[in-house]
């Protein structure tokens, strides 16, 4: 299909991959809504509701580096389509463990939907393959911002769906399904040539991994992005078992989910530009002070006005951290770089988001002699040595010699 006849093909690329992230993408506040509450109610211990969110994020992290290897050889289309399939797989699984009532079984279809949800990652860089240097930090800008589409769609289909069988939440994932099947048509329209394998051949290596690892800016920005993304999950993964603990309904915790997401993605439609006047590390550092914020709302009460404040708080400064933190990384490398920078990048951010995962529902549900609003306050003072760790590594950086960048 000839992409002149509609847009030009960097503005028709993002326009895909916008779109793809408000239809496809809202799976994923669906998937973070009811995943908690599901866990709870298949696991034998309360200690391990949040294990199958885990273990999305494990699916990602294992799934980073092969699927950003896979999409060098066989291109972006091909490698989205797969994630796609392996996200109605899951659902499928996950779908046949509420049915069975098997906590395994749910666990392990969370597995294949963390492929689609590493897929869902490079959106945004795929965004910057045909865009113009000037256009490339709007172009992530706008991708992120297909995302306020998912926070609406996402939290009303579970409205719909989640008691519409008998077996609770087992609608929403058969939804799942079709969203992810409607990913190989989406994805047809995507116009990004498939690499060039003799002028691969033919192009500088570039740095190893650790030389890569070795260049502070690229450290710095997976560092910020890294802390941005896992904190953001932490206490996400936790909100709708501490709404529901502290006595409001899973409607009222979706409502939260909707606005935290909401507050994700609608700063995105100025972060570019915001990115552009002020640099990226500005903004990057603005995300990690907003994120203490939200941490300090969350710890000043469970009323439904501070579960809102802080988790709109908390996507706010996700996305001037994470976005930042990408555009820094952007400027960081070379082209001949690109498929190993950003398998490295995702596989350390998405390794900090698992841990972060992992500890949210220990931090919520297994402190001795806790409830629900200790573990509240357990999960929301975490943040404070990973917001410091990342906010002094920022500091350091600015305060390096001028590198040009």
């Amino acid at each position: 299909m000839n992409s002149s006849l509609l847009l030009p093909r960097d503005r028709r690329n993002t326009l895909v991959l916008v779109l793809a992230q408000a239809i496809l993408g809202a799976q994923m506040p669906m998937i973070f809504t009811i995943g908690g509450l599901a866990g709870q109610m298949l696991s034998p211990n309360a200690c391990l509701a949040t294990l199958p969110l885990s273990f999305i994020i494990l699916g990602s992290v294992l799934t980073a580096q092969p699927l950003s290897r896979f999409m060098g050889r066989h291109g972006r289309r091909r490698g989205f389509i797969l994630a796609n399939l392996a996200g109605a797989l899951g659902a499928a699984i996950c779908a046949g463990g509420l049915y069975w009532g098997s906590f395994p079984l749910f666990t392990f279809g969370a597995l294949f939907t963390g492929v689609y949800m590493s897929s869902q990652g490079f959106y945004r860089f795929a965004a910057t393959d045909t865009a113009a240097p000037e256009f490339a930090p709007k172009a992530i800008s706008y991708v992120m911002a297909g995302g306020l589409v998912a926070a609406l769609l996402g939290p009303q289909l579970v409205k719909l769906t989640s008691d519409a069988t008998v077996v609770p939440f087992m609608a929403t994932y058969l939804v799942i399904i079709v969203l992810n099947l409607l990913g190989p048509l989406l994805f047809s329209f995507l116009d990004i040539p498939r690499p060039d394998h003799h002028a691969q051949a033919r192009a500088p290596r570039g740095r190893s991994k650790m030389e890569l690892l070795r260049d502070p800016v690229i450290t710095v920005s997976i560092i910020c992005a890294m802390v941005s993304y896992a904190l953001m999950n932490l206490v996400m993964t936790s909100s709708p078992l501490a709404v529901v603990g502290c006595g409001f309904t899973p409607n009222n915790a979706a409502d939260i989910v909707s606005a935290h997401v909401l507050a994700m993605y609608i700063p995105s439609f100025f972060t570019g530009h915001l990115i552009a006047r002020f640099g990226a590390r500005v903004i990057v550092g603005l995300g990690l002070f907003i994120l203490i914020c939200a941490g300090a709302v969350a710890l000043s009460g469970v009323e439904l006005m501070h579960f809102f404040g802080a988790l709109v708080l908390l996507g706010l400064g996700w996305n001037f951290g994470f976005i930042g933190g990408t555009a820094m990384l952007a400027q960081s490398y070379a082209p001949e770089e690109r498929a190993t920078v950003q398998g490295v990048n995702d596989f350390i951010v998405f390794g900090g988001v698992f841990l972060a995962s992992l500890s949210s529902g220990g931090l919520m549900n297994c402190l001795e002699g806790g409830d629900a609003q200790a573990g509240w306050q357990a999960v929301n003072l975490a943040m404070v040595p990973f917001v410091t760790l990342a906010g002094g590594a920022l500091i350091w950086l600015a305060l390096r010699p001028k590198d040009g960048r």
